[in-house]
């Protein structure tokens, strides 16, 4: 009996891990928004400081230093940006994009997009 209990906790845990290391196994999608004139020059949860004009972007789960493909969806172009930070913290929002991402995706000026992320 005891071998059962083993087993049954070994499964658990061996699942748990599988979710939290594969913390985004398929594309996630939802809004992006950005930031950057507050932030820039401070430091990210990286540990390197915030540069509005550089390809990053806060994701709450996915490791720091992940490269991901980011798709608007309204317009279907893409970008590849690096996780440096935490964040948002808004509902319903999955990414927070660098001024210099935002832009070359598209959502800047309306502040918030559709998109999906991928990791790469």
């Amino acid at each position: 009996m005891n071998r059962k209990i083993v087993l049954v906790a070994a499964a658990l845990v061996t699942g748990l891990m599988a979710s939290v290391t594969g913390a985004m196994a398929a594309d996630q999608c939802g809004g992006a928004s950005w930031y950057g004139p507050g932030f820039h020059g401070k430091k990210t949860a990286s540990g390197e400081r915030f540069n509005e004009n550089a390809m990053t972007a806060a994701h709450k789960t996915l490791p720091l230093g992940t490269v991901v493909k980011v798709t608007n969806q309204r317009t279907g172009k893409s970008i590849k940006v690096t996780i440096n930070d935490r964040g948002p913290f808004a509902k319903g929002r999955i990414i927070d994009l660098s001024k210099a991402a935002a832009a070359k995706l598209g959502t800047k000026n309306a502040g918030v997009g559709k998109v999906c992320v991928a990791k790469l």
